[in-house]
């Protein structure tokens, strides 16, 4: 497992500075990249390097102006045209560039010392694998970098020297948890897992909140519309993660991401429904204690945690008042309510190839669901059929992982036509 002590000036306990970093922001304009720029903006010793957009040209424009990034990327030859120019008239020295090459090249260059990968999809492991590649300090919010190819992943990051940091808020809640000798490089010199038994771990918890389902019933899931699934009782997300988490595949891809980053089997990684979403995850010992870690439902917490650490600073986020926190609750996941869930779970079971084949046919379901052409509850059976008719056993490699994403995404599109509902359903 790639994580390292990130060296600072003084790391006295208690006493170590956040150390100055010029830092891409990778999807710096989707919910965690603008997060992340809050962030940075309260800090003098963040610096802005690259930030990278999908299409959102307009909000790109904006942060050009506030951060003075070197470079911003754009996946359109000709919104970053546009985008240079309008730059240009204004005096910014700023340099526009395009494409999936930009991408990694801004995540390896030699000047940045931190990437965010903040890119959702498939689209954002290229760039997140090029940044483990090159012994960055990765702050890892892509789930999908490591659900299709975690293991070649942290290979790479440990054959580097890089720091992966998790952000999605339960990785990075284990991460706090775990103890302070396994969050050294030495420590995973060898399996990361054989290393945490060895710390006394018993299992890692993640918590749930359920989404916006979690009490509906069953017979109502067919009716769900695109807007109702992205209304999070808790989380402020992107439409794609936001049905993510109201099918609980988000779970499910998590799942598979804790066994890759905490090097764990299945066996020893568990999910709990917590709808309060206070109780982030948790961590078991074999003396029965059990580490959690609270706080506020702001994703500037981990983002800061991971920015400053082995430090601590200021995130912008309200602090936990316990007090007049509701009353905290947990149960297990209803897998016949949730079977995206259990679908993650199988997949981090057989693992090899099924990981990757699992997420693609899932942000093809998703996107097909989010357009109107097929029901909430077809979001499942698209991935369980692609699931039943893909099968690798090559020996994992980014090639193979790039067909196999082609193959699944193609057997995924044919269900969805299956599946396809008219205007009178």
């Amino acid at each position: 497992m790639a994580i390292h002590l990130f060296q600072t000036d003084n790391t006295e306990a208690g006493l170590a500075e956040v150390p100055r970093q010029r830092i891409t922001v990778l999807g710096s304009t989707g919910s965690v990249g603008t997060s992340t720029l809050d962030v940075i903006s309260r800090h003098s010793n963040l610096s802005v390097y690259a930030l990278s957009a999908g299409s959102n040209a307009e909000l790109l424009f904006q942060q050009c102006l506030q951060h003075k990034p070197r470079i911003a990327v754009l996946m359109g030859a000709a919104d970053a045209e546009k985008l240079q120019q309008r730059l240009r008239d204004i005096g910014s020295t700023t340099r526009v560039e395009c494409g999936p090459e930009a991408l990694s090249a801004i995540s390896s260059a030699a000047d940045v010392d931190t990437v965010m990968a903040a890119i959702v999809g498939a689209a954002g492991l290229p760039p997140a694998l090029a940044a483990a590649s090159s012994g960055k300090k990765v702050l890892l919010a892509n789930k999908e970098a490591l659900v299709m190819a975690g293991a070649l992943f942290m290979q790479a990051a440990e054959r580097s020297g890089a720091v992966v940091l998790p952000i999605d808020s339960e990785h990075n809640a284990i991460f706090q948890c775990l103890p302070p000798a396994a969050q050294q490089s030495e420590q995973f010199a060898d399996r990361a897992g054989v290393r945490l038994n060895g710390q006394g771990v018993r299992r890692v918890i993640l918590t749930a909140s359920g989404g916006p389902f979690l009490r509906t019933p069953v017979s109502e899931l067919d009716a769900v519309t695109p807007a109702q699934a992205c209304k999070h009782p808790n989380w402020s997300m992107g439409r794609k993660i936001s049905v993510d988490s109201a099918t609980m595949m988000n779970k499910g891809l998590e799942f598979i991401e804790a066994c890759y980053l905490f090097d764990l089997p299945p066996s020893q990684v568990e999910v709990l429904i917590h709808p309060q979403s206070i109780v982030h995850s948790m961590v078991e010992y074999r003396d029965g204690s059990v580490l959690a870690q609270l706080g506020s439902p702001d994703m500037r917490v981990p983002i800061a945690h991971a920015l400053a650490w082995p430090a601590r600073m200021d995130s912008g986020a309200s602090f936990l008042d316990l007090v007049k926190s509701p009353d905290l609750q947990f149960m297990a996941p209803d897998l016949d309510r949730f079977p995206a869930l259990a679908l993650g779970m199988a997949a981090a079971a057989q693992g090899g190839y099924a990981p990757c084949v699992l997420n693609a046919a899932n942000e093809m379901a998703v996107a097909a669901f989010l357009d109107g052409h097929i029901r909430f509850t077809d979001i499942p059976r698209v991935i369980s059929g692609t699931l039943a008719q893909i099968t690798c056993r090559e020996p994992l490699s980014i090639a193979m992982i790039q067909t196999v994403d082609t193959q699944a995404r193609a057997v995924a599109g044919e269900l969805v036509k299956a599946f396809r509902v008219t205007p009178e359903q």
